[in-house]
């Protein structure tokens, strides 16, 4: 994990920018990566889910140019990858570099104005931490164009809720990936010192105060390093049988499944996998409701259980944990924190763990020597603060 301060990344970018494209940046913008409070894998159930913006975040330097053209320079790749805006594809450019090209052929195909950029980017977003290293890239390099286009999205919610559909329809068509909502809305939507309550059927959102600070506590991510991937085929096959399920009930979505007819909608079903998977969307839906009260009442307590449940179903019945994420909670879990959970797409990643701030450390060092034990790679754990939205740093 980087250690440079935000105004060392943007110098950086910006002189990497000038060495690449033999001129200085139009600007520079960022945005965030972000971590769910709770609230995994409802998204594109039509559910609800509760993401904070991270003070990591991806850069990206950028300047227009007079034709259809994107360049694209990554500070964590060799070379320059270019492509005609008109040849944008699931095919083309491919790699890193669909996520940049996708957001431009979004914001074409929705009417919007948009010409060739030069773009450089970097980023302190863990890559493939499952705190949303992809969704961080893509909202950067919307944010820029928005800017250099005067396409004027950030100036409203409404605008940025915009941008958002575009850099997951970037995600899902070019990148494929086939991804919920979450995390664009997340790191265009979120404000500081809050999290995002966001409702993926309506699309409203919601900020929530999220100050673990003043009661003494913090958030510590452990980055396991474990292997995380969601384009294997594991994520989109639990999306397929979500959206299965809804037909079979009936249902436009899971979210129309009350927590109370539960056990009656799953009774339906025709297999223990489809129920169990049916089963942990529902609940999951209802736990992120009660999370917002016990935040907005000040009961660390119940959002600690509430922690607790959510990683036992995401582990149980919708099986996206694994052996490195179970011994990052458990064992945060057995130094007193007061809840822990894997975060993200699963198969891998980050969990998350509501500690004393006097603990942290100490925690953080009980979770590298189980590893240890265990023979895993040695995970990284840090702590975190709701932090600002995807905006202009120069």
């Amino acid at each position: 994990m980087s250690e440079r301060t935000p105004a060392e990344v943007v110098d950086a970018v910006s002189v990497a920018f000038e060495e690449a494209f033999g001129a200085a940046p139009a600007g520079v913008w960022s945005a965030p990566g972000r971590v769910n409070l709770i609230g995994e894998h409802t998204d594109y159930n039509g559910g609800l889910c509760l993401p904070i913006a991270l003070p990591h975040r991806t850069y990206a330097a950028a300047a227009r140019r007079d034709d259809d053209v994107l360049r694209m320079v990554s500070a964590q790749q060799d070379g320059v990858v270019e492509v005609g805006l008109d040849d944008v594809s699931p095919e083309r450019p491919g790699g890193w570099a669909s996520y940049v090209a996708g957001v431009l052929w979004a914001l074409r195909r929705d009417g919007l104005t948009v010409g060739g950029l030069d773009v450089l980017v970097d980023s302190t977003v863990p890559l493939g931490a499952g705190l949303s290293s992809s969704a961080a890239l893509e909202c950067a390099v919307a944010s820029a164009a928005s800017d250099l286009f005067s396409l004027d999205l950030l100036d409203s919610a409404e605008g940025r809720a915009r941008l958002a559909a575009r850099c997951v329809e970037a995600e899902n068509v070019i990148a494929g990936a086939p991804t919920g909502g979450m995390d664009q809305s997340a790191s265009l939507l979120c404000d500081e010192a809050a999290a995002l309550l966001l409702d993926c059927r309506s699309g409203e959102t919601r900020q929530v105060p999220f100050d673990l600070d003043a009661a003494g506590y913090v958030l510590l991510v452990t980055d396991t390093r474990a292997e995380h991937a969601l384009v294997d085929g594991q994520y989109a096959a639990r999306r397929e049988a979500c959206e299965q399920a809804a037909r079979d009930l009936g249902v436009e979505t899971l979210r129309e499944i009350d927590p109370s007819g539960l056990d009656v909608a799953l009774e339906r079903l025709g297999s223990d996998e489809v129920r169990r998977r049916v089963r942990h969307v529902v609940t999951e839906i209802d736990r992120v409701t009660l999370t917002v009260a016990a935040l907005e009442a000040g009961d660390l307590d119940e959002v600690g259980r509430l922690f607790d449940a959510s990683h036992a179903s995401l582990r149980d019945d919708y099986e996206v944990s694994c052996e490195e994420l179970d011994v990052a909670t458990e064992t945060a879990r057995s130094e007193g924190a007061l809840g822990a959970r894997m975060t993200g797409g699963g198969f891998g990643g980050s969990c998350i763990a509501i500690v004393r701030a006097s603990d942290a450390d100490r925690v953080g060092a009980a979770i590298a020597k189980a590893f240890e034990a265990q023979g895993f790679t040695a995970p990284v754990s840090f702590t975190v603060t709701a932090s600002r939205p995807a905006d202009r740093d120069r």
